[in-house]
């Protein structure tokens, strides 16, 4: 399993090996337009990428994991080593700075001492998640590690804040896109907006084949005995398949009930 760097919602972590399977064999420059935490990024491990996303602040982050991992390392040990010292009030001093600034080193400690560890905004662009008060967030010396590892498993990347449209805009034939958006049935922010628009995404499937770049789709699948598959056109895509990707945690937790989850997985080549 891949170490996070960023715990990002909608992490495809548990299906990376099961993805990698799938990507084509070869391909020039590999783009990403919703990189969230970036793990098929990291399995997929190319010389040249092009990855982006919405979400200034997280790209923002991306790129000094990338530039300045000792530095990043550093002023986590700082604000961790505050909030051992002074309690919950250096959690949320840190969050008002984070949301006056949009300092990379805030959100990164953020990110590892919040609720569940996941990256949570408001409308307004302000993170909203509270501190996790059962646990005191990831020792310094193993998050420099990863943080590290991170590093240098991106230098080939070039990171960039835009629409997928925009990420997008320079691949040609003989590049390949994994696309990862926020699923048509999920119900949630996605930062700044409630959703993309449907049919505009469809539209850009539509302008991908009539390109002829290779992409590969996760979206809606199953859930226990409830379907969540999207009903693509069928001209928009060559294979389809359903991926594991662990069990239901909502209904585990709500119903005591264990139920696989699959995703979808379209691919046009």
């Amino acid at each position: 399993m891949i170490n996070p760097v960023i715990k990002w919602s909608g992490s495809k972590r548990s299906q990376a090996k099961e993805i990698l399977k799938n990507i084509p064999d070869k391909f020039n420059t590999y783009f990403e337009p919703f990189i969230g935490g970036g793990s098929i990024l990291y399995a997929i491990h190319p010389q040249k990428a092009i990855c982006g996303d919405i979400c200034k602040p997280l790209i923002s982050l991306w790129n000094e994991i990338k530039e300045r991992p000792e530095e990043l390392s550093k002023e986590y040990r700082v604000r961790w080593n505050r909030l051992q010292n002074e309690g919950y009030e250096a959690y949320y001093s840190i969050r008002d700075d984070f949301n006056q600034t949009y300092s990379p080193a805030d959100l990164m400690f953020l990110s590892r001492t919040c609720v569940n560890g996941l990256i949570r905004f408001n409308a307004k662009g302000e993170f909203n998640n509270s501190l996790h008060h059962t646990r005191k967030g990831i020792n310094p010396d193993t998050l420099e590690k990863i943080i590290v590892d991170w590093s240098n498993r991106i230098k080939g990347t070039t990171f960039m804040a835009g629409d997928y449209i925009e990420t997008t805009a320079t691949a040609s034939p003989g590049d390949f896109i994994y696309l990862d958006p926020p699923y048509f049935h999920t119900v949630g922010r996605y930062y700044g907006t409630r959703s993309i628009d449907f049919k505009s995404f469809i539209q850009f499937i539509k302008d991908l084949n009539n390109r002829g770049i290779k992409y590969m789709l996760s979206f809606d699948g199953k859930r226990g005995d409830t379907d969540y598959t999207v009903d693509l056109p069928k001209e928009l895509y060559k294979r389809h398949k359903f991926i594991a990707s662990g069990n239901s945690s909502f209904k585990k937790v709500m119903d005591k009930e264990q139920q696989q989850v699959y995703e979808s997985i379209y691919m046009n080549y």
